[in-house]
């Protein structure tokens, strides 16, 4: 269980924007207001969408500083 989370925030870390005005910046680098907008309109469907709405939880609630450790401690 422990394992899967670690993975799933490595991951989420070191996860690229796909697609729009910050396509190819980390998603921890996209501001906060990018993802309220999102989930005022919906986030997209599947993995990306999940991950944008984890990304705005950790924003939301100043934890940006836990996933740039992550993203120091673990390269890809």
């Amino acid at each position: 269980m422990l394992q899967g989370n670690r993975d799933a925030l490595i991951e989420l870390a070191h996860y690229k924007m796909p697609f729009g005005k910050y396509q190819g910046e980390y998603l921890i680098d996209i501001p906060e207001y990018y993802y309220t907008w999102f989930k005022q309109k919906g986030f997209p469907k599947g993995k990306l969408g999940g991950m944008m709405q984890q990304m705005h939880d950790i924003k939301i609630n100043g934890l940006e500083e836990l996933i740039y450790t992550i993203k120091k401690q673990y390269k890809k």
